[in-house]
Formats: structure tokens, sequence, C-alpha cells
């Protein structure tokens, strides 16, 4: 459906002369509208389509103006608004008895509520749809009562039916601030650079870790060392019984080397006693 709209209107490189692209275009009859609708409804017709897409672009414009204070591209939300508006004369049947931008403002309002919930933020700031429905009723009353104080967070728990909790938490969503990983905090005197500050893990123990980590490596080394001084075949039982994701039976050794399974466990007996021994070695 999107494909098929080639024209430069669909290159937006400058608001001003899109809105004077779009304002030159003839305003569409209802006459018009039915005939273009019926015609892609029942023949298919994608230059109908185009030509409904064209003469309502001016509806998208002014409802895309009513998400202005979110700090977005104008022009990228018009660009989602007429996909929104694609997407409904798809959906849309001559036998409605409404026009098609009253069925379209849905399906644009849509397009653009799902782009701003994406790009406010480095983290979603809403994922289900009651969070949704509160970013953008919080985004409303914002604009008339400015930042919440205790009365009114209690006036707009019982006018939008949640609780205060979900209040305050979106308010918080809704008014922190993306801070980088890696930033700098500067003056006029100095210029420190601030790494990772606020991601440090306080149960952690660096001088532990390292230690640990150390050992590790030191008895991973003995043992690698300890595993060379046996022979062939008792290094070969070592790793097939303890160091394989897939540890072979007594009963498979046995088999691949024709003795019996007892014998196969006192080669694994006697081999881990040298290995033990020789870590116990300083």
């Amino acid at each position: 459906m999107i494909n098929i709209i080639n024209s430069k209107l669909f290159n937006i490189d400058n608001l001003n002369s899109y809105m004077c692209m779009v304002s030159s275009l003839p305003i569409l009859s209802l006459k018009k509208e039915h005939k273009l609708i019926t015609r892609f409804y029942y023949c298919g017709d994608l230059e109908s389509v185009k030509e409904l897409v064209l003469l309502n672009l001016r509806f998208v414009i002014y409802i895309s103006r009513s998400y202005s204070g979110y700090g977005l591209s104008q022009l990228d939300l018009i660009q989602e608004g007429n996909i929104g508006l694609m997407k409904s004369i798809k959906k849309f049947n001559p036998f409605f008895g409404v026009r098609l931008i009253s069925f379209a403002i849905h399906w644009i309002k849509a397009e653009i509520n799902n782009y701003i919930l994406r790009n406010w933020k480095i983290v979603r700031i809403a994922t289900t749809k009651s969070q949704r429905k509160l970013f953008f009723n919080l985004r409303k009353i914002k604009k008339k009562i400015g930042w919440f104080n205790n009365k009114e967070i209690k006036f707009i728990s019982r006018k939008l039916n949640v609780s205060e909790k979900d209040i305050i938490d979106m308010e918080s969503r809704m008014f922190s601030k993306d801070i980088g990983i890696d930033f700098y905090r500067s003056n006029l005197f100095n210029k420190n650079k601030i790494f990772l500050n606020i991601l440090g893990d306080k149960s952690s123990n660096f001088a532990d870790n390292i230690e640990i980590y150390n050992w590790k490596k030191y008895i991973f080394k003995k043992l690698k060392i300890a595993l060379n001084l046996l022979d062939n075949r008792s290094k070969y039982i070592i790793i097939s019984r303890w160091l394989n994701n897939k540890k072979k039976t007594l009963k498979k050794l046995a088999k691949y080397y024709s003795v019996s399974a007892e014998r196969i466990r006192q080669i694994e007996k006697s081999a881990m006693n040298k290995i033990r021994n020789f870590l116990k070695k300083k």
C-alpha cells in the first residue's frame, strides 16, 4: 500500500514547502470521495488510493499539530500520520456511512501515538494499554495545571480511575531525563569525566572478584598440567567423564577400550588421585 505513493509530496524536506503543496490541492468532495472509495473497494484501483491520500493530507497536518508539545519533529509526526491514513483507506468500507477522514482519525492518531511512545525516551515510557492511556491523558492535563501536588494527584486519580501510585510513577517517567552512560560534568575551572557512575553495583566487591578470577585461572592452569602428566588412556577417561558437556558412562568407556566397567572405574580413581596430589603441591 505504502509503496504505490511516489509523489514528491512524500519526500518531506521542508515543512513550509510541504504545507504549501498540500494546501494547493483541491478539497475532496463527498461525491468524488465515494467514487474513489468504491473504485478501490471493488476494483482494487491503486490510482484511486493515491488520490484519496493526497486529498486528505491536510487533515493529517491538522491532527499532527495537536502533538507539537512532545518535542518531536513535526515532519516525522506528519509522516507517521500519513501511514495511518493509508492503513485506514485499506480498511474503509464505502457502506460505513461516514466520511473517510472521520474513520481515519483513529488510525492517524494511533500511528502518531505509537511513534511518540517509541521515541519519547531511550527506554520505552509506556508498554501496556493502561500506561499508554495514562501517558497521553497526563500530557493533556499537564498543559493546564503544571506540576502535580497531592491534591491534584487525588483529583486526577478519581477522574481517570487509576491509582495515585500509577500517576506518580508515570509523572516521574515523563519528566526524567535520559542520561548518557558516559557523560561530562564541566564548569569554568575544570572538566571531569564521569564514567558509569549511575550503574555502580553496590553489592559487588571488585577486589574479591579479581581474587576469585585469578584463583580460578591458577587452578585451571595447574589442572591442565596435571592432565598432561597422565597417560593417554587415563587422560581420555577423565576428560570424557568429568570435563565434557556430554559425559560418557563407565559402560561406554569399557566397550571402547574392550575392558570391564570396573577396570575403567579403577583407572579413573587412580587418575583422580594423581590429579588431586598434584593440585595440593604449591
